[in-house]
């Protein structure tokens, strides 16, 4: 909900501050139509495009300086006007990682156009500073949206407000909200994870429903509740599980309570939860499967001006059972740790602001039965319980038109084989970097960067020892290392130039170039579910290419549109090993509220 057109506070100094929203409407608008339908292939009037300035300003009025109305100040108090303006609709809903969004958004405008509570200099950019994930208009996570603003009963031109807060009582005291999510997702393989799956020419298709409540009982106890339930079909469809077609379950179900202590704002939330506090590249939200990711247990968390803590304990939600209501706790898959984050002073580089988060973190993985194997001698999968204990840093933000992340993490743990209960020690890493740059007064937005990852692998001829492969289980972002899934972060090294436009306010593109390889050749090359089998032995370290695009079309405040196109090139010896080149498409089309 956008601030009211003019809002205006008397100090009692004679100061006087006035606050409006600046909305610039031009003859673009108009010309944006016939590009979108070249782009997308769709009528131009499916839908009204947003309007709206891209960042806010700041103008000052000094005494002795004509006003408004073309007359001197002198005796008159001093104005000053700050311009909030409409949030860009590509915003709406960001996507992780801080670095390479559409349009930049400071923490004021994520607070002023935005609907996430306010965690202070943790709101800049696409909000997952604060540890809850992304936030725009709407969250990954829903229930990291702050709608108490409606309270005000100010007018709103959104149909869906008033199923944003409705009061309970005549205070306004106690209230409820209620989330929607509702996806179509199609998707096109020429020759499924590089040739090794069957049927070619694999047609998906899934829709999900994602509904929840979100009820408030004064300021400092809540319970949110979120049902799921999902299906799929296609033709030469394959690896539908309980995660694609799903009963209706609980996909959430907490209570959480709040607090001021130590100067922070604290909370704890116990029950089944969304859990995002990690960079993406390491853990998100299952996004390929109809079904996301959600745990069981607790997490306490406090919130200073500059520095905030986090702590959890969870088994993940046992979400196998076909049916309805049937999904309970999965204690062979642990997920605990804790996570520190500083926000050092902010700076000028080239003449610009610039900030920074820094985070130290430790976050501990139990794994066993299939998600616990690793790869053995001779294309064999070892069974057992896997330990990891990851300790990593990573350091982010924005220092005048660069943006950049980098971060590294060490994986040390113990795995158990089941056969005989050995123990072989781990010790494996990853780093992860993107670095860019905003071309200056560009009217295309344009940001072009370089991203690079390297994943330890191991030895898998090796029967005892230390195992040296990385892993990374719980489903990090799935546009971060490669848009097809064909990739996973294990026993791999990868750099991807990239160039992002926004040529409009509900229209981005990015354009994508990774290349792969293998870290050591005596580890195979990894999928998300295991390792790949070939049909010959694959002796090479070059894996291939994958050039990749993505439109993403924010269509309107609810609906959004966003597809992707990928041809993986396979290098000539994997070829040679029984791989193969392949085309893939998805589409998602997407109603939230």
């Amino acid at each position: 909900m956008l601030p009211s057109p003019a809002t205006t506070l008397n100090h009692r100094y004679s100061r006087r501050f006035v606050l409006c929203a600046h909305v610039v409407r031009t003859s673009r608008k108009a010309a944006e139509f016939p590009v979108l339908a070249m782009l997308l292939s769709l009528p131009s009037g499916v839908a009204m495009l947003g309007h709206g300035a891209y960042a806010a300003d700041l103008q000052a009025v000094p005494p002795g300086q004509a006003d408004h109305a073309g007359t001197r100040t002198a005796s008159h108090p001093e104005n000053v006007v700050v311009h909030i303006q409409p949030r860009p609709p590509i915003q709406t809903y960001p996507h992780a990682n801080p670095v390479g969004q559409p349009l930049r958004m400071s923490g004021a405008e994520n607070r002023k156009n935005g609907h996430q509570y306010d965690w202070g200099v943790f709101n800049r950019g696409n909000g997952e500073a604060a540890g809850f994930g992304p936030v725009g208009v709407y969250g990954v996570a829903p229930w990291a949206e702050d709608w108490s603003r409606l309270r005000t009963g100010r007018k709103s031109s959104d149909p869906f407000d008033v199923l944003k807060y409705i009061p309970l009582t005549r205070s306004g005291n106690v209230w409820i909200s209620f989330s929607g999510e509702t996806r179509l997702r199609n998707w096109f393989e020429s020759r499924p994870q590089l040739g090794t799956q069957k049927p070619n020419d694999s047609g998906r298709f899934g829709v999900r429903n994602l509904y929840g409540a979100d009820l408030h009982i004064g300021s400092h106890l809540r319970f949110f509740g979120q049902l799921v339930n999902a299906d799929a079909a296609g033709w030469g469809g394959y690896g539908y599980g309980s995660t694609y077609r799903k009963r209706l379950d609980a996909q959430q179900a907490f209570v959480e309570t709040r607090w001021n202590m130590l100067g922070a704002k604290s909370g704890f939330i116990f029950g089944r939860q969304q859990f995002l506090d990690a960079p993406s590249y390491m853990l998100y939200n299952r996004e390929t499967p109809n079904v996301p990711l959600s745990w069981d247990g607790f997490r306490a968390y406090m919130v200073w001006k500059r520095i905030r803590i986090d702590g959890w304990d969870f088994v993940q939600t046992y979400d196998s059972e076909n049916k309805m209501f049937h999904d309970t706790e999965n204690y062979a898959t642990r997920l605990y740790g804790f996570n520190t984050t500083w926000a050092p002073p902010d700076f000028t580089f080239m003449g610009q602001k610039g900030y920074s988060f820094l985070d130290a973190f430790y976050i501990g993985y139990k794994l066993s039965g299939s998600t616990g194997a690793i790869a053995g001698p001779g294309g064999t999968s070892v069974k057992g319980s896997n330990t990891r204990n990851n300790f990593g840093m990573r350091w982010h933000g924005v220092a005048g038109p660069i943006e950049f992340s980098v971060g590294g993490i060490w994986q040390g743990g113990v795995f158990r084989q089941a056969s005989n209960n050995m123990a072989r020690n781990v010790s494996a890493y990853a780093i992860n970097s993107t670095l860019g740059a905003r071309l200056p007064k560009n009217s295309l937005n344009t940001f072009v960067g370089i991203q690079t990852d390297v994943y330890s692998g191991g030895n898998a001829s090796d029967r005892n020892g230390t195992i040296g492969t990385y892993v990374s289980p719980f489903n990090p972002q799935t546009n971060y290392l490669d848009t097809t899934t064909y990739m996973t972060a294990s026993n791999l090294i990868s750099f991807a130039p990239l160039v992002r436009i926004t040529p409009f306010k509900s229209v981005s593109i990015q354009i994508k170039y990774p290349l792969f390889w293998r870290d050591s050749v005596n580890d195979p090359v990894y999928k998300s579910s295991g390792f790949y089998k070939f049909a010959g032995n694959f002796r090479g370290k070059f894996i291939g290419m994958a050039p990749q695009a993505s439109v993403a079309w924010q269509i309107n405040t609810h609906v959004s549109w966003t597809q992707y196109v990928s041809r993986f090139m396979t290098s000539r010896a994997l070829n040679e090993a029984g791989g193969s080149s392949g085309t893939y498409y998805q589409s998602n089309f997407v109603f939230r509220f």
